[in-house]
């Protein structure tokens, strides 16, 4: 080592100086290289490795080299290596940097920390001194309607006793719309969540903000589903699609959502082949997070993200590895940054942008092909109420622009139109995918890019069913209900499962066609083996009728019958028969399959004085009716009268 720096010492000192800078540089770039690569978890590993050892084989060879050059004095032999190096320094910066970019921009779409807000609200018309009781939702996981509900209710010194608690969203606020409170907290969203509902249409200018009390917190929606832990998406995956219909651009805050865009999707990378499921949002399913209770699917938005997969997988026996919830407003930028998608608008209609504009700012499409740009394609996505089939047309819509951005991956041939589609996608979608997981989808798109005719192909599916309007004991109101058929639904997961790799096709041993008639595919959902189905059945009306009659309808659906007499009051109704029912306590069109008890007002008229004094006296008649013949004539026709005001024997009265 000492000849080694003797002989250097008598070297060309600046070209020693140079490289000994430019193997400082080297050893820096090749380590910040080194680092991105490794981040590319099961991304052409191989080749990685590949590289990895290969420039560091180079960095040995370039200071051995080096080292030869400078005591032998081959300078140009050296200044070519320094050039090499200096190029291969700045190529591994390059890489490094728009690895570290891409790296950086996937990490943030799964958003770790979001910021929660809990208000507390009150009719527009309340007097903020008058507000006595307060709504609280009972459930102690909510973050902000208990946890922050709680430190807003310390910080303002709010008397507990004060506070009313409920186990249902709805429920709380139909009971601030009734004014059996004056308040309740709730999430600084709820405009967007409850808006669909009939009695809350107008909530953002029935409800004013009180107060409210903002943290951020560590994302509970980022929800970690154990079959997706480690999974990787080159294997087949479920994939749950949520829509957030925000005015704001991007999703740094706790955007909840009102569930009426639902899309579930499988995807098989090895056959590039996806099956797409539009659940209507008003398909009446039991809602996993209320014990069962059955309302219409979008109402499980409100127990957030967990409870709408929970729901679904329960639907379909299907489990859901990821979801992605991506915001409306994002929607105008992914397909501006693709260049604008093409699709084939059915119907002509006119819809708000995205910033919920009208007049002069609205959108109008005309039926037939067009190219569309981010605006017109979530107009087109958000239409639905001059539609024919309204929701059920509007998921179709959904669909088709899934599969026209789906479709566009083949075209994005630039790094920056590859990085303005990860700024559309880093700000406006949030998932529970880690960034490897949604790295390893690099091996997916590799294959649609270098493989002739691998383009996705995309199985839709349509839900059947039927409408039907019932009660819904949460907001005291009828509402319109889908009630999905189960065949259909059997036929659309068994294409999924299929999908899936869980279960195996069934083969079609026979195939009929006339070359008179143009062929359609079959749609799974609504093929020839969905079998018409019995509606859900209602409560009925049963006032008018006899206790009989609802004692032997009860007794048909194993409902227990209690009877209340009633002799006197604002129900008892002097002309009516005795036993006939003049009250109920199921409302009437309250799905028979929620009901388990009933309890019905029978009339049962009382004896007046006149017709007791009456009774007595047929009775001494009847006792001197031997003794006086002449009156005892007389007597037997007063007790017919009399016996025509009695109260008649009814079995089961008594």
């Amino acid at each position: 080592m000492k000849i080694l720096f003797n002989k250097l010492k008598k070297c060309n000192r600046p070209l020693l100086i140079i490289f000994i800078v430019s193997l400082i540089i080297y050893l820096i770039s090749f380590g910040l290289f080194t680092i991105s690569l490794l981040r590319l978890a099961d991304i052409e590993t191989i080749i990685r490795i590949a590289c990895i050892i290969l420039f560091f084989l180079y960095l040995l060879g370039f200071l051995i080299g080096g080292l030869i050059s400078l005591i032998t004095k081959r300078n140009k032999t050296l200044i070519s290596l320094i050039g090499i190096t200096f190029l291969l320094a700045t190529a591994f910066g390059f890489i490094s940097y728009h690895i570290n970019k891409t790296y950086s921009k996937v990490d943030t779409i799964s958003k770790k920390y979001v910021t929660y807000t809990a208000d507390m609200i009150a009719l527009q018309n309340t007097n903020e001194k008058d507000i006595k009781k307060i709504g609280q939702i009972s459930d102690k996981t909510d973050i902000e309607g208990y946890i922050l509900a709680n430190k807003m209710i310390k910080k303002e010194n709010i008397n507990q006793k004060n506070i009313v608690k409920y186990d249902d969203y709805y429920e709380m606020l139909t009971a601030l719309y009734a004014k059996e409170i004056d308040a309740c907290f709730i999430t600084n969203n709820y405009s967007i969540i409850y808006s669909s509902e009939e009695l809350f249409a107008n909530i953002s200018s029935d409800i004013k903000v009180v107060k409210e009390y903002s943290e951020k917190r560590e994302n509970q929606d980022n929800i970690k589903t154990t079959q997706a832990q480690g999974k990787k998406l080159t294997e087949p995956f479920t994939l749950l699609l949520l829509g957030v219909d925000s005015e704001k651009d991007g999703l740094n805050a706790n955007q909840a959502f009102n569930g009426d865009t639902l899309m579930m999707i499988t995807f098989n990378p090895n056959t590039l082949n996806a099956t797409m499921f539009s659940i209507p949002r008003d398909t009446y399913v039991p809602i996993a997070c209320r014990n069962g209770a059955k309302n219409k699917i979008n109402s499980s938005a409100a127990g957030g993200t967990k409870c709408v997969i929970d729901t679904i997988e329960d639907l379909t026996d299907i489990a859901i590895d990821y979801y992605v919830k991506i915001n409306f407003k994002g929607v105008v930028d992914l397909v501006d940054a693709i260049g604008g998608v093409d699709i084939d608008v059915p119907v002509s209609f006119c819809e708000q942008n995205s910033d919920r504009l009208f007049g002069d700012k609205e959108i109008c499409l005309k039926k037939g092909m067009q190219h569309l740009d981010g605006e017109a394609a979530l107009a087109f996505s958000r239409h639905r109420k001059t539609l024919p089939r309204g929701d059920f047309q509007r998921v179709e819509h959904q669909q088709m622009v899934v599969e026209a951005i789906a479709g566009k991956a083949k075209t994005i041939n630039s790094v920056n139109e590859f990085y303005d589609i990860l700024d559309a996608v880093s700000k406006n979608i949030d998932t529970n995918m880690t960034t490897n997981q949604m790295l390893s989808f690099y091996n997916v798109l590799k294959k649609m890019l270098t493989t002739s005719n691998s383009a996705i192909t995309i199985d839709h599916t349509t839900l059947v069913g039927n409408d039907l309007m019932m009660y819904n004991s949460s907001t005291r109101m009828n509402m319109y209900t889908f009630q999905y058929n189960k065949s259909s639904l059997k036929e659309i997961v068994d294409l999924m499962k299929v999908n899936l790799e869980l279960k195996e096709p069934e083969l079609i041993k026979s195939f009929n066609f006339s070359i008179n008639e143009e062929y359609q595919t079959t749609i799974a959902g609504q093929s020839a083996n969905v079998k018409p189905e019995a509606s859900t059945e209602l409560m009925p009306n049963l006032v008018g009728e006899s206790q009989t009659y609802a004692q032997n309808w009860a007794n048909a659906r194993n409902i227990t019958l209690s009877i209340n007499y009633i002799s006197e009051g604002v129900h008892y109704n002097e002309n009516s028969e005795d036993g006939t029912i003049v009250t109920q306590s199921v409302v009437v069109k309250t799905p028979l399959d929620s009901v388990k008890a009933l309890t019905i007002g029978v009339i049962k008229h009382q004896e007046t004085k006149e017709d007791n004094k009456a009774s007595s006296e047929t009775s001494d008649e009847k006792k001197s009716e031997e003794k006086n013949e002449s009156n005892n004539s007389a007597s037997s026709t007063d007790s017919t009268d009399d016996r025509e005001n009695e109260i008649p024997d009814i079995p089961g009265l008594n």
